[in-house]
């Protein structure tokens, strides 16, 4: 074959970019984040991006005899909000928070993330945008982004539509994980006081918006100085440092809850040994104001609210009876609020009861 019928051929072949993947996009989204990613740096991780593994030294962070803890999430349809207003640049925060979050709740440090960016078509910007979010969660938790995954996949996901998801790995020297043996009747819970609705429950937020009629861009009901997009994509509370700082100062807690999907009713037991529940006085939270707002513009009744939402707690504590007001100066100490959120009880019926209402402003 002539040169000149090589060219040809080459020239009429399929190539992977008409196929709908830039790879050059890629590539240049890999050098626009590694600052971001640089920045997230700790003892333990100092290599660049770029490698096929992201490596982690437990030496170099402390660790003597460690116990890994692992954990991974999304943020759910949250994420079709900042599709559909195009604001980016928070929705990795959640996506930190969610893993990060249920990696403390064990006890442990969270040390290293990693996350996974699908797409119909990369856009640089909109990829730079969403790592810098997920930088600003790292750092906020205090763990380093070691690595992570864009796959740009045409005829899967729509246009420039994306979903997310983290991977994170904490550690714990051994014997000190959480919960700890001795939770009983007459325990001291306290609340956390979440942002708002964090990152769950979202298809029925969208569901509720949809039904109000207003656009992203209109002022919020509930925070008019906010558009609706923006006020609903405030970020998930990260509680890493203030609880690593609780636990260093105070061996009064025996137990943390992340309230994330199933709310109260479904989260709380899970830290609790079968033979004790917990009665919530609901009197005790007051709840931001786009709860009331989600519940009177949906007809939400609030038993759906307590099982779908955080309903303005996000972290639950449970501290030892005899240590409690060492483990609320602990929290208070470290930045946090607690609120006297109930008590422990003797398993009833139903591991979790409320008394009290929730006052939906």
């Amino acid at each position: 074959m002539a040169a000149d019928d090589r060219q040809g051929a080459q020239a009429s072949g399929m190539t992977y970019a008409q196929a709908g993947v830039d790879i050059d996009a890629g590539n240049a989204m890999v050098e626009t984040i590694k600052p971001l990613v640089r920045a997230t740096r700790r003892p333990g991780a100092d290599a660049e991006i770029g490698g096929f593994g992201g490596l982690f030294d437990l030496k170099a962070a402390g660790f003597k005899d460690a116990i890994l803890v692992a954990a991974n999430d999304g943020v759910g349809t949250k994420v079709k909000i900042a599709i559909d207003t195009g604001r980016h640049d928070t929705i990795g925060i959640d996506l930190v928070a969610m893993c990060v979050n249920d990696i403390i709740v064990q006890g442990a440090e969270p040390l290293f993330f990693l996350d996974y960016y699908a797409t119909g078509k990369l856009v640089p910007g909109i990829g730079a945008d969403i790592v810098r979010g997920i930088s600003e969660g790292c750092r906020q938790a205090g763990c380093a982004l070691i690595g992570g995954e864009t796959a740009e996949m045409p005829g899967l996901y729509a246009n420039e539509d994306y979903d997310l998801a983290g991977f994170s790995v904490g550690a714990a020297e051994r014997g000190t994980l959480l919960p700890r043996a001795g939770i009983a009747p007459g325990d001291v819970v306290f609340g956390l006081p979440s942002s708002g609705v964090h990152s769950n429950g979202f298809s029925l937020v969208r569901r509720i918006v949809e039904a109000s009629g207003l656009p992203w861009d209109a002022p919020a009901p509930f925070a008019p100085e906010k558009t609706l997009g923006e006020a609903l994509l405030e970020p998930t509370r990260i509680y890493v440092k203030p609880l690593l700082a609780a636990l260093k100062a105070t061996d009064g807690i025996r137990a943390l809850a992340h309230i994330t999907g199933g709310g109260f009713p479904d989260n709380l037991p899970r830290v609790l040994p079968d033979d004790v529940g917990i009665a919530v006085d609901l009197d005790a939270v007051t709840p931001p104001p786009v709860f009331g707002w989600l519940a009177r513009t949906g007809n939400v009744v609030e038993a759906e609210m307590l099982r779908t939402f955080n309903c303005g707690i996000g972290m639950v504590v449970v501290a030892a009876a005899d240590k409690a007001e060492a483990v609320r100066k602990a929290l208070t100490d470290a930045g946090e609020a607690p609120v006297d959120f109930g008590r422990i009880t003797a398993r009833g019926p139903e591991p979790v009861t409320f008394s009290g209402r929730l006052a939906l402003a």
